[in-house]
């Protein structure tokens, strides 16, 4: 199996654990949004690495990146109730401070991941540009938020 076809599968492997995992973590929100954000992290290293030409670009791969950040859009922002910015947590202050703001960072990125999963079809984009198109506004959202909403290390 090729490189960049077992990154695609370690993708969509880490993106249907965090699913699992979410409905199991719901009474620890601080756990349930560590393994959100790692399975991002995982899109993004598989979606950069395919940007960066670091990995060849396979549209189910980019398929599987699009997707994960998809399903990590529409249930991230479950997981910060009162209380939940104790612990050991990346989580800014700012995001409780700031409800509104968390609330609008986070409209941006659902609707970046839905754009992408929308124009990535059924097989994913078809080449290298085409992801970029649909993957880098996604990104976007991602630094835009972690600005803000991360704690800086």
């Amino acid at each position: 199996m090729r490189i960049f076809q077992k990154i695609a599968v370690i993708g969509l492997a880490a993106g249907l654990g965090f699913a699992g995992f979410t409905a199991q973590a719901a009474d620890d929100p601080v756990a349930a949004r560590q393994a959100v954000m790692a399975s991002v992290g995982a899109a993004a290293g598989l979606g950069g690495g395919m940007m960066k030409g670091e990995i060849d670009y396979n549209p189910a791969a980019g398929k599987a990146a699009i997707a994960t950040m998809n399903a990590a859009a529409a249930t991230f922002g479950d997981f910060f109730p009162a209380g939940s910015d104790q612990g050991n947590t990346g989580a800014a202050p700012a995001i409780w401070e700031n409800a509104d703001g968390f609330s609008a960072e986070l409209a941006k990125f659902a609707d970046a991941a839905s754009k992408a999963m929308e124009a990535s079809g059924k097989s994913g984009p078809a080449d290298l540009d085409a992801f970029k198109a649909a993957m880098g506004p996604v990104f976007g959202t991602c630094k835009s938020c972690h600005e803000t909403y991360r704690k800086k290390n």
